[in-house]
């Protein structure tokens, strides 16, 4: 199996997001990158930079408008007299189908639906590099390889066409879907992230090509709050199509296990092909998010079940957040794929 991994995506360096109202460090940081890639040396996986394969992937999921506000806002706040060195917005509208305005202060509000996503000087670059590292693997996998491992950092299953959030910029997972689609494949979107994939599950509520199942904390006490319950099943053409299996607080390896079950049984009766698996490791039960509980050899069988399936997989890093194991968790999982 090749891993992708492309070291600009270390140039993203948020120093603090807001959270319960308070600044605090921020915990998706650069030094990830060092746990993940020591997982994958130590399996002595082939590593492999992306290609730049330009706009036009991420074009098929985000409109122009998004990629130009991600590509040009911290400029234009760093110009704000008294604004902060990083893009965190102080206001947000009620809806997305209200007016569009002018202003960064504005446009940061309208496209980022919380504050835990700040924007830095470096954040667009390293936000491109890792949805090109996503199309790497897509590639791979597309040119017949059964797996392919894309390390990709910032994480993207919170974004949404035009929406950034959770640490999330480009919806990595959604532009390997979508990628793979384009080119005929059936794709389910297998997302075992602690918190719900909700931009992933935007992306594609009104599309009937594309499954999207999640396996994640209950929102009704837990990240994204708004998205992830059992009741959003998808709509108009997109209805049936999608499926949240929300897990209650402290869940470990045996409901965790159950779920995925769940979640392998749709995909089979999608009929998907191809899988994309939004690899979250913060379901564990010592990651500092401390949201569900699962062991390292509980991800050891979440790696074995899903290869059981017998699927072509491009594994699409998401969560999963500095603690002693992340290495050993995300091992646990690509070994059942070498």
């Amino acid at each position: 199996m090749k891993a992708v991994f492309a070291e600009a995506q270390r140039a993203h360096d948020p120093q603090m997001f807001l959270s319960s109202g308070a600044p605090k460090p921020c915990p998706e940081k650069p030094a990830r990158i060092d746990a993940l890639l020591g997982a994958v040396q130590r399996m002595g996986l082939e590593v492999q930079a992306p290609g730049d394969r330009g706009m036009e992937p991420l074009r098929a999921v985000h409109p122009d408008r998004y990629l130009t506000f991600l590509q040009g806002i911290h400029d234009r706040w760093r110009r704000i007299e008294g604004a902060s060195p990083e893009v965190i917005p102080n206001v947000h509208p009620a809806s997305r189908t209200d007016g569009y305005p002018k202003s960064a202060v504005g446009q940061a509000g309208f496209h980022m639906t919380d504050t835990s996503c700040p924007i830095g000087p470096r954040t667009w670059e390293a936000a491109y590099a890792s949805a090109q590292t996503a199309v790497e693997a897509t590639e791979v996998v597309l040119a017949g390889d059964r797996a392919a491992y894309a390390l990709c950092r910032p994480p993207g299953h919170h974004c949404f066409a035009e929406l950034a959030g959770g640490f999330c910029y480009l919806a990595n997972s959604a532009i390997a879907a979508e990628r793979l689609t384009r080119a005929g494949r059936r794709v389910a979107v297998l997302d075992v992230d602690l918190h719900h994939g909700n931009g992933t599950q935007g992306i594609f509520y009104e599309r009937g090509d594309v499954l999207t199942v999640s396996i994640h904390a209950h929102p009704e006490r837990f990240y994204p709050f708004f998205w992830g319950y059992p009741e959003e099943r998808g709509r108009g053409a997109g209805e049936g199509f999608n499926l949240n299996l929300a897990l209650e607080r402290d869940t470990g390896d045996d409901g965790f296990l159950s779920a995925l079950g769940q979640g392998l049984d749709a995909v089979a009766r999608f009929g998907a092909d191809t899988l994309v698996l939004a690899l979250g490791l913060d379901a564990f039960a010592g990651d500092p998010f401390a949201g569900l509980a699962v062991t390292t050899e509980g991800f050891g069988q979440v790696g074995r079940m899903i290869a059981g399936a017998g699927l072509p997989a491009v594994i699409v890093q998401e969560g999963g957040y500095l603690c002693p194991e992340l290495g050993d968790n995300l091992e646990a999982v690509l070994r059942a794929f070498a």
